[in-house]
């Protein structure tokens, strides 16, 4: 197995910490920043075969990284996608009820998550893998929620990283409220919010443009747009580019390529900088692509073309970084292999922490459904109970009335 398919030491914040551009003046502030790239209106700092391009209005955002954090960046990728093939695996295997894969999204995710500061407040969807790491949540508490024995397994106050949020879109007004209180509050932070190009068909995205352009709050709206929700193409789904929305609402919209972790880390910087100056919302479309399911439950052979996706498999995020750490002789051989062992060590710990996992309780289905129950929960939870009782074998082996034998 390769690095590049892989994912795990204690997660690192140094590429998140504040640049030395954090007062000078935000570019984009009246306009879409020039663009660089094979994309339409597309910012780029790493081209997909490893070129580092230049961009005067967020070259300074990226301007003082060190060689340590560059790798770090690649570290951060690697690992995150070693973690997500990993649960991908064990819920093939059984041992997860579901998983949603970010394989593809990870420069979108480890660019903008060591964007952020400590003091600064996530709230992700279901996918947000890779930002979780850069928040120092520990990748194996993610699991419980999708194996059913918890609803998160990590207090979002520890991280300022909120809960998965599977109601789509529904964390955008979240960080909308909070921002406005922290903004009330004077708190010299920011908050960033994640979605997808599905969710930003939602009414809830509508409502939180509003409310954050009308209060100013200092909040990020970050868009990771892989191009398909679930089945959907974008193009279904608006007739602009996703970032020229902002327009409408009145605050900056960037389009950022999302399979390079430089520009997203560049272009995150910026916003949330901007957002603590008190200079409102910023949404930035982070271009990208989905290269595996919706979630294990979908077949993406049935709607995407082979060629499609094979066309963005050679924009990898992380071949992207390892061809620019090569030609710059910031990483050799020796950390690749170290990094190798690093991930090997990730998905054995992932495979025995899930392993150890109780069974989820088929019952907590019916608790707190009502404050004070209801007889039709009541009578619901007997009729599941038969039908779990219908499971059980006979003592001579052989199954129970009405079971059979398929």
């Amino acid at each position: 197995m390769t690095v590049e398919s892989t994912a795990a030491r204690k997660p690192r914040r140094s590429a998140g910490t504040k640049s030395a551009a954090a007062k000078r003046t935000s570019p984009g502030a009246k306009k879409s920043p020039s663009t660089t790239g094979a994309e339409p209106e597309l910012i780029q700092l790493l081209t997909p075969d490893g070129r580092r391009v230049k961009n005067p209005e967020y070259d300074a955002y990226v301007a003082d990284i060190t060689p340590e954090e560059l790798r770090g960046l690649y570290r951060d990728m690697v690992l995150s996608r070693r973690f997500d093939a990993e649960a991908t695996s064990l819920q093939r295997q059984g041992e997860l009820g579901l998983w949603a894969s970010m394989l593809g999204q990870e420069a979108a995710q480890i660019g903008s998550g060591r964007a952020t500061r400590d003091d600064d407040y996530v709230f992700p969807t279901y996918r947000e893998h890779g930002v979780a790491w850069c928040r120092g949540v520990d990748p194996t508490n993610l699991l419980g929620m999708f194996r059913g024995v918890n609803n998160g397994g990590w207090d979002p106050n520890s991280n300022n990283f909120h809960l998965y949020t599977i109601v789509i879109g529904s964390q955008t007004l979240h960080a909308t409220g909070y921002a406005m209180g922290i903004a009330k509050d004077g708190a010299d932070s920011a908050v960033i919010a994640y979605f997808g190009d599905g969710a930003s068909s939602q009414g809830d995205v509508a409502e939180s443009f509003t409310f954050s352009a009308v209060y100013n709050a200092p909040v990020v709206f970050f868009c990771q747009n892989n191009q398909w929700a679930i089945s959907e193409p974008t193009e279904k789904q608006t007739r602009v580019p996703l970032y020229q929305r902002a327009q409408g609402y009145g605050f900056p919209g960037v389009r950022v390529d999302g399979n390079d972790v430089l520009a997203c880390l560049a272009v995150t910087k910026w916003a949330l900088e901007r957002a603590r100056r008190g200079e409102g919302p910023t949404l930035v479309e982070a271009f990208t692509y989905r290269m595996g399911a919706h979630t294990t439950s979908d077949d993406p052979t049935k709607y995407r073309a082979d060629e499609e996706r094979e066309a963005w498999e050679a924009k990898d995020p992380i071949l992207r970084l390892r061809t620019y750490l090569e030609a710059s002789n910031h990483a050799d051989e020796g950390f690749f292999a170290e990094l190798e062992v690093e991930s090997e060590a990730l998905g054995r710990r992932v495979r025995e922490v899930v392993r150890a996992m109780p069974d989820p309780d088929h019952f907590a289905i019916f608790e707190n459904v009502y404050a004070d129950g209801h007889a039709l929960v009541d009578e619901e939870r007997a009729q599941f109970a038969a039908y779990q009782a219908s499971f059980t074998t006979e003592p001579d082996g052989g199954f129970a009335a009405g079971q059979g034998g398929n």
